[in-house]
């Protein structure tokens, strides 16, 4: 049986929003169907921009009272005073809770029973492993009991790059891109059946006129990788930008944002992909259900 691994996430903090209006307050916002994280118990989605771009993401926690968001700690404050903007007479209550609350993620073993907290399964992929939020002092010490290997944060983005799952602040920037240019809609971050929220009618645009073409993909290369936001070019042109990097047994692997028909029309002329100094080659990740282009169009 494989070692339960986890790590708590130091960038990771959580906002928790009750009242009896919560499920609707929410539901008339983000980008995934509440009505499915009441039954399942967690989901993962984003605040846009009514231009539809990511301007907040999260995993939402459904609790006794109302739902938590997991979200980056660093725009923490901005998306509950953006959430308070929407609230206006809603009876729904906004709060981001301290520094001793937080997010610890395990992973690569079984998860004991009896973890204070919230314990879900990451919704978006399961290989991801399990989130626990609350008290992360408490988490930790009930992790550490059963004897589960503790890791650093590092470990836990090692373990994410390799599953090719993006990530908002490490592989891109709030304000700047698509749910489907993130694979949101490929890793349950976006319902096309529920009713409106802002910036649907982008979404469901880009969604049934397939007119997605910028995709999170994985990159491998047998030496190191540069930073994040360095330009990848087949030919001396470039195609996409590299996000977070990792080493994980040997490999060399990353996340990129790379136009689909580009890269496909560099395949198919038999060019090489560049990082920088570094060689690379492009995969799409095992669980996307989207495919390279059949027909490259590189305008």
């Amino acid at each position: 049986m494989s070692q339960l691994t986890f790590a708590p996430l130091e960038t990771r903090g959580l906002i928790r929003i009750t009242g009896p209006e919560a499920t609707h307050f929410l539901q008339n916002l983000v980008t995934c169907d509440i009505g499915k994280v009441d039954e399942t118990g967690a989901g993962f989605g984003a605040l846009l921009t009514p231009q539809g771009k990511i301007l907040f993401d999260f995993v939402i926690i459904k609790t006794e009272d109302g739902y938590l968001l997991d979200t980056p700690r660093e725009t923490m404050a901005d998306l509950a005073k953006r959430l308070t903007f929407y609230r206006l007479r809603a009876k729904v209550e906004i709060e981001a809770l301290g520094e001793d609350q937080g997010v610890v993620a395990s992973w690569g073993g079984e998860t004991p029973s009896s973890i204070p907290g919230h314990t879900i399964t990451d919704p978006r992929l399961v290989e991801l492993g399990n989130r626990h939020a609350g008290t992360v002092a408490e988490i930790t010490a009930s992790l550490e009991g059963p004897g589960a290997t503790p890791a650093s944060a590092d470990d836990y983005a090692a373990h994410r790059i390799a599953l090719a799952v993006p990530e908002s602040l490490a592989d891109y920037a709030f304000s700047d891109i698509f749910p489907h240019d993130a694979d949101m809609d490929q890793l349950n971050g976006v319902s096309f059946s529920k009713g409106c929220y802002v910036g649907q009618e982008v979404v469901s645009r880009m969604q049934h006129r397939s007119t997605a073409r910028k995709r999170m993909i994985l990159i491998s290369s047998k030496t190191p990788l540069p930073e994040p936001g360095t330009e990848i070019t087949a030919d001396d042109k470039p195609i996409g930008t590299l996000g977070s990097s990792s080493s994980v047994t040997g490999r060399h692997v990353g996340i990129a944002l790379v136009r689909l028909d580009k890269a496909q029309a560099a395949r198919d002329k038999g060019a090489s992909f560049v990082c920088a100094d570094a060689a690379v080659d492009l995969s799409l990740p095992a669980w996307a259900e989207f495919g390279w282009p059949e027909r490259a169009d590189t305008d």
